[in-house]
């Protein structure tokens, strides 16, 4: 990029050129209309080349032009080819030559010239016939030749960039729809061979939007190095890309718009002249070579009113041949001739990738078997130079005089010795070089190391230890490793897994890693896939154990149990401190499921047998324990003997029954909810002030401490007395046993004991049976949800089951003895609690008295007397039923 004052100097410099209307420069900016179509062939010696395949000119080069307008062409085009020598030496009146296009003989066959001696520059123009119109256009090149040059110039290094751009854009629609990592990759390949810098902030959008993103106006950044700039710079002796990259962020240009297509070059050649009758504008075309075929896009309309539009297309500079500075991607990397398809990695020119200037490309192999040399195609959608399986080409003969490049590529295609067929057998590296033609000229690119037979001898690097139940690196080692197609290897019960892989940065060495979380101790085969169709190679690998770790022991002196922490402890066999052995707590094959996370790693938990008593040791005593591990081996472990851990222990308890509930409860463990609980507890040293009990349920979900300052009192040194609320402390939804246990101020935690089984009752109206001594009874209340099951017997022979999520006032349940009944709580299933409530029988009532029916009216008559009608009797009412009898338990 410029600086301040180059900037300015450039942005000056365009403004006179130029010479048009703000409004008309960004009109212009893009170069995205389809203009006139001009074939072109060039001929040096004895060899002929279309113009996509010419990098550059010389002078002598016979250049056969045809300008393919259509045969419907209604305006006249004149076709003037011109050379230049510098901005400061106008050309001579022979150096022009004009054609008329509309010419029969011209439009049927085209035109041949020659490319004079001391030439420069040479560029095309069309411009629409009219009076003086090759002497105007003569007479405004001679006169301002620099501007000319400056055109020829910009519109040769526009081309390069656009090349690039070009076969960007085609090549990554070959990218399946959908794929961001297949997008991810082959845009990262296209940018390295092509130089070009796509927007990563793409790769951040959802999948659907990165192709849109990477394609769309803006998304790419051209960069100033590689060979297209190394050309440009020839050309412009100097900086022309700074220049571009100027004039694109200026509003003339555009506002600094850039999209797919070049819009830095605006308008580059705008000049008047009045000669005459002749007045043309200058408007600048960029090539599309295909073939011989030079396809123009325009960034302005031509106009055939005055000033009328002269379009200037560039060709290629007269000077000498640029090589192109082909590199390896990766000089360490080798390249596998027996893959089915083979890229070579090269980078550095990449109008090797977007133009047709590179061609007749083969990889002459040095040493190894004899064979012919291999033909390569460019591909930047592939990151190189593909093998190509076309049938041979027939490539330039090449140039019979003194030439440095002829020479070089002359001894790099001598065939190498022969090499053993054994792969076992040493052997000297192959090689491959790149040659090929650049334009006219030979040109030899870099040398690769290669591999053309699978490797051997494979074997695990010494110092490499497999460990069972987690991911493992790994070396490999062998003649050579760059034809790998895959590595497997059994993991567990004969299933086979693929290893990751990658090649190191060593020659002859893999880096390879094993998922070995579900593989046993033991051997392990490792399968080594070769292109080439050779057989498998097999590696065994020993993989062992993950050795055990031992941060700490914690023994406390007057416990039967320790804890061990580390890593890895379900090695551990057992423990002996002091001639006592501990083992691990349960089945030994359980252990692993044992073992608790902490944040030292892993907690193990060991004890003394039963019978065995309290071993004789005391607080501050060092001692050493001794770990036996399950394969033999035996570590040692300093320990300090902690303090005696807080032990208290019940002495008494009081749980009151609820004096408005008919439920008594059967287990004197329960304690319900509503209720408080006064215990004592005795500890066997004196309790500090600041230690406290904590009381929780079996999974510690709920918790509480009791402190002298909140629920514990101290009777004295040794005695406490503690009240317990559980409803005020855990809830309406605590239920299950509770424990307690002493903790020391240093956080040091004592064994737990059981205190009481949190149960919560429901409440119970009343129950009401019928008068019939077979008909169930109703039972009213609220929350019986709390209620398992009822039974009119403590054996719960015909019980009643509440269903679960039961949220109804009233059951149905059997009649009950006048002794009472029983109920189970879902808090507490096990205990058989009996209910005392009297019971209220509802007598039913007798049938009503019956009605008489109506009397039956006598026959009518003549003239009969006025009929003398009895009332009708009133039904009988029935007597009111009796209350309710009160039966009393």
């Amino acid at each position: 990029m410029l600086s301040g004052g180059l900037r300015a100097a450039a942005i000056g410099l365009l403004s006179v050129l130029l010479c048009c209307q703000l409004s008309y420069a960004q009109a212009a900016a893009r170069f995205d209309l389809a203009g006139p179509r001009v074939d072109v062939r060039v001929t040096r010696g004895d060899k002929t080349l279309p113009i996509a395949a010419v990098p550059n000119l010389k002078p002598g080069d016979k250049l056969w032009l045809f300008a393919d307008l259509p045969r419907t062409q209604s305006a006249h085009y004149l076709l003037v080819a011109a050379f230049l020598r510098g901005t400061t030496n106008p050309p001579p009146d022979k150096w022009f030559f004009k054609f008329e296009t509309w010419n029969k003989k011209v439009r049927e066959e085209g035109v041949t010239i020659t490319v004079p001696d001391d030439a420069q520059q040479a560029l095309l123009f069309l411009a629409p016939e009219t009076g003086g119109d090759f002497a105007t256009l003569r007479s405004a090149v001679q006169g301002r030749p620099g501007i000319f040059v400056r055109a020829s110039q910009d519109l040769s290094e526009a081309g390069f960039e656009e090349a690039r751009i070009e076969k960007y854009l085609d090549s990554i629609k070959q990218v399946p729809p959908g794929d961001p990592k297949a997008l991810q990759e082959h845009s990262t390949l296209l940018a390295r061979t092509l130089n070009l810098k796509p927007n990563q902030d793409c790769f951040s959008r959802p999948a659907d939007q990165q192709y849109n993103c990477l394609t769309q106006t803006g998304t790419q950044t051209l960069l100033d190095d590689g060979h297209g700039q190394t050309v440009a710079s020839l050309l412009t002796n100097g900086s022309a890309s700074d220049f571009i990259n100027a004039a694109s962020y200026t509003t003339m240009a555009g506002g600094g718009i850039y999209s797919a297509y070049v819009g830095a070059v605006v308008d580059l050649v705008r000049l008047t002249s009045n000669l005459h009758t002749a007045q043309y504008q200058y408007i600048p075309a960029i090539a599309f070579p295909q073939a011989e075929q030079m396809n123009l896009r325009l960034n302005t309309p031509p106009s055939f009113h005055n000033p009328k539009s002269v379009i200037v297309i560039g060709l290629p500079s007269i000077q000498n041949a640029v090589p192109p500075p082909l590199r390896a991607s990766n000089a360490k990397h080798v390249t596998c001739l027996l893959q089915p398809a083979v890229t070579l990695p090269v980078e550095g020119a990449p109008l090797v990738f977007s133009t047709g200037f590179a061609h007749d490309l083969v990889l002459h192999v040095n040493g190894g078997a004899p064979r012919p040399d291999i033909p390569l195609t460019a591909d930047p959608f592939k990151g190189g130079l593909v093998v190509n399986l076309q049938p041979e080409r027939k490539p330039l003969p090449m140039p019979s005089g003194d030439d440095g490049n002829s020479k070089k590529q002359a001894d790099t295609t001598s065939s190498g010795p022969k090499q053993p067929t054994d792969p076992g057998a040493p052997k000297t590296p192959v090689t491959g070089t790149i040659t090929g033609f650049w334009g006219f000229d030979p040109f030899t690119g870099p040398t690769l190391p290669l591999q053309d037979i699978p490797g051997a001898n494979w074997k695990l690097a010494t110092d490499s230890v497999l460990i069972a139940g987690r991911d493992n690196p790994l070396t490999l080692t062998s003649t050579g490793t760059a034809c790998i197609d895959s590595i497997t290897f059994e993991r567990g019960t004969g299933r086979e897994a693929e290893a990751q892989w990658k090649h190191s940065d060593k020659p002859n060495v893999v880096d390879v890693t094993l998922s070995l979380k579900s593989v046993d101790p033991g051997n392990i085969h490792l399968d080594v896939h070769q292109y080439g169709g050779t057989q498998t190679a097999a590696v065994t690998a020993q993989t062992y154990s993950e050795p055990a770790r031992l941060d700490a022991l914690t023994f406390h002196a007057g416990d039967t149990a320790a804890t061990l922490t580390g890593t890895n402890l379900d090695q551990v066999r057992k423990l002996t401190l002091n001639n006592l052995v501990f083992t691990p707590i349960g089945d030994p094959a359980l252990v692993p499921a044992q073992v608790g996370a902490t944040q030292h790693g892993q907690r193990l938990t060991l004890s003394l047998p039963e019978s065995t008593q309290t071993p004789d040791v005391h607080s501050g005593d060092h001692l050493t324990a001794h770990v036996s591990l399950r394969d033999g081996r035996t570590l040692s472990l300093p320990i300090t003997v902690d303090a005696p851990r807080p032990s208290v222990t019940l002495l008494n308890r009081s749980i009151s029954q609820p004096s408005s509930s008919p439920i008594h409860l059967a287990n004197p463990e329960d304690l319900p909810v509503t209720q408080k609980l006064t215990f004592s507890l005795h500890s066997s040293s004196p309790f500090p002030r600041d230690g406290k009990i904590e009381i929780a349920n079996a999974d510690e979900s709920l918790n509480a401490n009791l402190t002298v300052s909140s629920g514990l009192v101290l009777q004295n040194s040794h005695t406490l007395l503690g009240t317990f609320d559980p409803l005020k402390t855990f809830g309406t939804s605590a239920f299950g046993p509770v424990r307690l246990r002493a903790v020391a101020p240093d956080g040091t935690a004592g064994d737990w004991i059981s205190l009481a089984t949190l149960v919560r009752l429901p409440t119970l109206q009343d129950i009401h049976c019928p008068s019939d001594p077979a008909a169930a009874c109703t039972l009213n209340g609220s929350d019986l949800y709390l209620v398992d099951s009822v039974a009119p017997d403590s054996g719960f022979t015909n019980p009643v089951a509440v269903p679960e999520g039961f949220v109804g006032g009233s059951l149905s349940v059997p009649r009950p003895p006048k002794s009472g009944f029983y109920l189970k709580l879902r808090d507490e299933p096990e205990a058989a609690n009996m209910v005392t409530m009297p019971i209220q029988i509802q007598r039913v009532p007798p049938p009503p008295a019956a009605v008489a029916p109506p009397p039956t009216p006598a026959p009518a008559v003549a003239d009969p007397p006025p009929a003398s009608t009895s009332p009708t009797p009133a039904p009988a009412t029935p007597s009111p039923a009796p209350p309710p009898d009160h039966q009393a338990p």
